[in-house]
């Protein structure tokens, strides 16, 4: 490897003049031979981090970009330069750029709106004008990837983000992305697409893919996303579910402007950013969106959302949130986390540019504007999680379930949460005699626990763990514990409870009573499966 000449990499700060360009713009021809370049270069996620190695890649994640800007730079790989370019904000000659993207080179990115040139020599300096990065990640469908463009970040641009910032692919995406489940659908709603990502998952299962946003910016990222991916989006402009009143969906995802924020903050100095407020009071734009989406959903269509909430003084933040919910659709909220006013506050501080150390008269006064407004309304905490609406396919109940599960889950969770949607239509129409008859067996991941007191040779707990799904953990008596291990599908449940009755010499009647709700819940859960 040669060391390669140019600017110093402690270097002053890149110029803010890259921040607001236009949305890049290419036909399907254009944007093939893009697409062309990129993969020859080899500019993948895997590669850039093997470029940069271990100690750059983490500090890329800690939005440290000189440990990588300086292992790129001494690096004549083409994803080398290309990461140089549209992660970093480094400045590449139009040489190098011509070099990693030969079809399209230095004039065709320029013409796309990718960069700008400073001439029309090869040493003449190219400077990205919007990000554009490897994507790739596991969801329901298997592995997906893509290149991605979006407005450049304050990693590369040292600048504190605009309010009509189109954002890239966040942590709040790819949990979206991996919790939704991906059975074939004919039509999928994607609200608030932004830069479009779970538009481009939805397209590997369904025949249409229908895009909204509030942002006419965020739509031409989105465009050019599906374009880049050759990829059929139906884009439409306007808020919330406005485009498409009247239509239903077999599949609605959305991850939307759901932060919390005060008007005084705002006055106080805080940037209104498009992707994340929504311009109404509390937590107002989620329970309208959870309470509206049911009546936009086909016969067993699905809604899945992300969303935050507030908890009240005086009121269980379950029973809240199940107001909210549509009583003539099956619902299931699971919060994952909840922070206290304060650090709320501080996140969607740092998330807007505001930091103390670079104004902190301003910073203090946004802050105190966010915790007096959760004092004035009884704000104890705000939680975040997901939110899944069904419209039942049949004529039944409809069921709910809120909940917490505030442990590690293992992604993708797309798969067990389709499970349980189709183990909770095929008992719906099961009563305990048709339960009794089923074989079922136990799930690969279920572990069984046993914790005892040194010396002795009875448990004092008894638990079974799930390794995969939502994690979660159950104590069974004994013997509920018993038929799961019988659970192999040989025998039904009716004749494991049979042979139960007869081993602890008790009427038949009481283990079913027992073990059929538990059959029940283990099956909803994941514990067990349907033979």
């Amino acid at each position: 490897m040669t060391s390669r000449p140019g600017p110093s990499p402690y270097a002053a700060e890149p110029s803010t003049a890259r921040t607001g360009a236009p949305p890049p713009a290419g036909d399907r021809a254009v944007l093939a031979a893009l697409r062309a370049d990129l993969e020859r270069s080899e500019f993948t996620r895997e590669a850039v981090e093997e470029l940069v190695g271990g100690v750059a890649s983490a500090a890329l994640h800690r939005e440290q970009r000189l440990p990588a800007l300086r292992a790129a730079r001494t690096q004549d790989h083409p994803a080398a330069v290309l990461l140089r370019a549209f992660m970093l904000g480094d400045d590449v000659t139009r040489a190098e750029l011509d070099g990693a993207l030969p079809r399209t080179g230095a004039d065709g990115a320029e013409r796309l709106g990718l960069v700008r040139t400073a001439g029309a020599g090869p040493e003449d300096a190219a400077a990205a004008v919007v990000d554009l990065r490897p994507y790739a990640v596991t969801d329901g469908a298997g592995t997906a990837r893509w290149w991605v463009a979006s407005d450049l970040g304050e990693l590369a641009t040292g600048a504190v983000l605009r309010a009509d910032h189109v954002l890239g692919i966040g942590g709040a995406s790819l949990t979206l992305a991996q919790v939704t489940a991906r059975t074939p659908r004919r039509r999928t709603l994607d609200l608030g697409t932004g830069c479009g990502v779970q538009a481009l998952h939805a397209s590997r299962h369904s025949e249409q893919v229908v895009a909204t946003d509030i942002s006419a910016r965020a739509l031409g990222f989105a465009a050019f996303n599906a374009g880049l991916a050759g990829v059929d989006v139906d884009l439409r402009e306007g808020s919330m579910l406005g485009p498409v009143e009247g239509e239903t969906f077999d599949l609605v995802v959305s991850n939307p402007p759901f932060v919390i924020t005060p008007a005084a903050a705002y006055d106080a100095g805080l940037p209104v950013m498009e992707y994340r407020d929504g311009g109404r009071g509390g937590d107002d734009l989620v329970h309208d969106l959870v309470s509206a989406v049911g009546q936009h959903l086909a016969p067993g269509g699905v809604a899945q959302l992300l969303g935050n909430w507030e908890h009240h003084g005086g009121q269980d933040w379950r029973e809240r949130v199940a107001g909210w919910l549509p009583e003539d659709c099956d619902a299931w909220v699971v919060q994952r986390e909840v922070q206290d006013p304060a650090e709320y506050a501080e996140l969607w501080l740092r998330d807007g540019g505001m930091r103390p150390e670079l104004d902190r008269a301003g910073y203090e006064a946004a802050y105190a504007a966010w915790l007096a407004d959760f004092e004035a309304r009884g704000v104890e905490g705000i939680g975040f999680g997901y939110v899944l609406v069904q419209r039942p396919a049949t004529a039944r109940a409809p069921w709910r379930r809120v909940e917490e599960v505030a442990g590690p889950v293992r992604q993708p969770l797309g798969p067990h949460v389709a499970d349980v949607l189709a183990v909770r239509e095929r008992l719906a129409g099961t009563d305990d005699a048709a339960l009794a008859a089923l074989r079922v067996v136990r799930s690969p991941d279920v572990t069984e626990e046993h914790h005892l007191m040194p010396g002795d040779t009875d448990p004092q707990v008894l638990q079974l763990r799930q390794g995969g799904g939502l994690g979660r953990v159950v104590r069974p008596g004994t013997l509920v514990a018993g038929a799961v291990g019988a659970c192999d599908g040989e025998l039904s449940v009716g004749e494991i409870a049979g042979a139960l009755a007869t081993l602890l010499e008790v009427p038949a009647a009481d283990v079913a009573a027992e073990l059929l709700p538990a059959v029940r819940e283990l099956l909803v859960d994941g514990f067990l499966r349907l033979g």
